[in-house]
């Protein structure tokens, strides 16, 4: 994925800093640690971009998962109904299954996808830094 660095879908897949991408913007890298999903550095050590632009920033990132979280429905919808043949109810409960594995995957790509329409790859290297 190195090929795609310098693009915000880089920063988006791998939760790093959208200005530097040179470190994880999370505590862990393990989504799936539940106690430290959502846990966030506040700056960036390398740029040192503010992650929080304001209080309650990342609440923007509820409107983001909605449709993150169709995508991943959808996606198990085709599958099981359209290509396995399952029925409907079957395709149901494999979808609910779906969603509540993929949850922190969610959270944590709503996330990246929301910060990354405020800030951009070098916008802190050029000489604007974040306070």
């Amino acid at each position: 994925m190195k090929f795609l660095k310098g693009t915000k879908i880089y920063s988006i897949f791998t939760g790093t800093c959208p200005v530097c991408q040179s470190e994880s913007m999370y505590t862990t890298t393990n989504p799936y640690k539940l106690s430290s999903t959502l846990k966030m550095r506040e700056r960036c050590s390398h740029c040192h971009t503010k992650y929080k632009i304001e209080p309650s920033f990342f609440y923007g990132a509820m409107y983001v998962s909605y449709p993150v979280g169709l995508i991943f429905a959808g996606f198990a919808f085709f599958l099981c109904y359209l290509i396995f043949g399952l029925s409907l109810i079957s395709t149901y409960a494999i979808i609910v299954v779906e969603m509540v594995l993929v949850l922190p995957i969610v959270l944590r790509l709503s996330r990246n996808i929301w910060i990354n329409f405020f800030m951009h790859y070098g916008q802190a290297l050029k000489g604007k830094q974040r306070t």
